[in-house]
């Protein structure tokens, strides 16, 4: 039993699993031959499509913030508040969801997490008020981000080593193809029909994809036989420890200004309320690209090396971010500068989850679950951190501040890239 947990989960040999299909995969149906040559086959769309919903459902309150507002008659920083608590729920959960799904047959967890995913957002959709839409959102935050971890663990079974990095990649793009596509379409829904049909596609999103999960995804499990708490040896070691770091600086950096994208371009780059969701649209493409070279930039070697290998990027990013302060008096600067942030967003994503991979699959082979589910719970300690500083600064200091602050954070990540380089 154990022999067969401590396979690496991201690199299985392709050769093993064709020999023995049967046990690793749910045969033929899910892939045939031509599964080692291409990438986009119906279980990795299905997955990468999981995290696009995800994704949507994330981000949307950012796009209908002043929506909500007024329909509930709330403040915007109220709404704001909403941002923060679904990451301050969801970062300490998904490592303890993941490590105890580790423990149940995984297609049947799935299909629960999701369900449970599906309640939360059909309660957002008939919220009558703030704190029923509180509830709801605590509801999705409590399993999005195992729902990530899960899915991660897919990847031995539904593609080969080859495309390792490129599915880590796509997975994690799912949520920047929703910052795309996603929010700006459930932003102008908001305005076309009223904020609740933003969740009410979301809904509808969720049943195809639990169809689509019925129909493509493998039925085998990677139980694990060691306990729920020794996975979690896996925190102490160092470079996990740097890398979980260094993920929340980076994200904290981000979120710091992104919580107020939509404020930022409406008061300081002066866009027109009507060209917001065209901004929000172009700031969605910045980010997918980032995420997409993000998994270039983790081929580049195995276990911490691609994480260093970002700190030139942290450095570049810092400057760009503390010029964001230009932005009130060169409304031209500022939106190019948006544009460029977004595309530095999501480049540490790839590399950091091929560092939580590699060290677990190479020190700590029982907590590949535990560990396919950190960089979740990194990135949304990291935005639950910048959206809060982001509303002390707005609150105090105005939106002009937002980027000198994110420099900040970044500076913190350049200090733990740098820690990592002996490793």
């Amino acid at each position: 039993g154990l022999a067969r947990q401590e396979v690496p989960l991201m690199y299985v040999p392709s050769g093993r699993r064709n020999n023995s299909r049967g046990t690793v995969m749910s045969g033929s149906a899910i892939r045939g031959r031509q599964g080692s040559e291409r990438f986009f086959t119906l279980p990795a769309v299905t997955l990468i499509a999981s995290s696009f919903v995800l994704g949507m459902s994330d981000f949307v309150v950012v796009g209908i913030l002043p929506d909500i507002a007024a329909d509930l008659k709330i403040s915007e920083v109220t709404v704001g508040n909403l941002v923060s608590l679904f990451a301050f729920v969801y970062a300490p959960v998904t490592p303890l969801g993941s490590a105890l799904s580790a423990r149940f047959p995984r297609f049947a967890t799935h299909l629960t997490l999701i369900g449970i995913f599906l309640a939360g957002n059909l309660l957002c959709a008939f919220a009558p008020n703030y704190a029923v839409l509180v509830v709801a959102r605590i509801m999705i935050a409590l399993v999005s981000g195992t729902l990530v971890a899960v899915a991660m663990t897919y990847a031995p079974d539904v593609t080969t080593d080859k495309f390792r990095t490129k599915f880590i990649a796509w997975v994690f793009s799912g949520f920047s193809i929703a910052s795309v596509v996603g929010v700006p379409v459930g932003t102008w829904v908001a305005n076309t029909f009223g904020w609740r049909w933003a969740f009410h596609i979301i809904n509808v999103l969720t049943i195809m994809l639990i169809v689509g999960m019925v129909v493509a995804l493998p039925r085998n499990s990677h139980i694990v036989k060691i306990g729920f708490l020794p996975q979690f040896r896996l925190f102490f070691d160092r470079r996990i420890q740097l890398g979980v770091l260094t993920v929340v600086f980076g994200a904290a950096a981000s979120y710091v200004f992104y919580t107020y994208l939509t404020p930022i371009m409406r008061d300081e780059v002066h866009v027109p309320e009507q060209y917001l969701s065209v901004g929000l649209v172009i700031f969605g493409a910045a980010c997918l690209w980032s995420n997409l070279y993000g998994g270039k930039l983790a081929d580049r070697g195995r276990g911490v090396e691609p994480l260093t290998h970002i700190r030139p990027i942290y450095c570049a990013h810092a400057v760009l971010m503390a010029s964001l302060v230009v932005a009130h008096w060169v409304p031209v600067y500022g939106a190019l500068l948006l544009v460029v942030l977004g595309m530095f967003m999501y480049l540490q994503n790839s590399a950091s989850q091929v560092l939580y991979m590699d060290v677990a699959s190479q020190s700590h082979p029982g907590s590949l679950n535990l560990a396919a589910s950190l960089n979740s719970m990194s990135f949304n300690i990291g935005i639950a951190l910048g959206s809060a500083v982001g509303g002390l600064v707005n609150g105090h200091f105005g939106l002009t501040w937002l980027g000198p602050v994110g420099a900040l954070f970044l500076l913190c990540a350049i200090a733990t890239t740098t820690m990592l380089r002996p490793f």
